[in-house]
């Protein structure tokens, strides 16, 4: 309960930043995978999960820039 009464004080912006932080992570954890199968046919799996991470990578950031600009803006009544 505790969990959800954190998560309902979240932004919208700290939410999406959240998640995209756990789909950069995902997206990471593909990559490891797709480079430990070492199989021939994996190296279409690798550039894929190179433009994916990037894209992921991308977003995180960007949701991150929003926060920071809420947090510089002065609280509006």
């Amino acid at each position: 309960m505790n969990q959800q009464a954190t998560a309902s004080q979240k932004t919208r912006a700290e939410q999406e930043t959240e998640n995209e932080a756990n789909r950069l992570r995902e997206q990471v954890d593909a990559a490891l995978a797709a480079v430990a199968a070492r199989a021939p046919d994996e190296i279409e799996s690798l550039s894929t999960a190179a433009d994916r991470i990037e894209r992921a990578a991308r977003d995180l950031a960007d949701a991150l820039r929003q926060i920071a600009q809420q947090r510089r803006a002065p609280d509006l009544p």
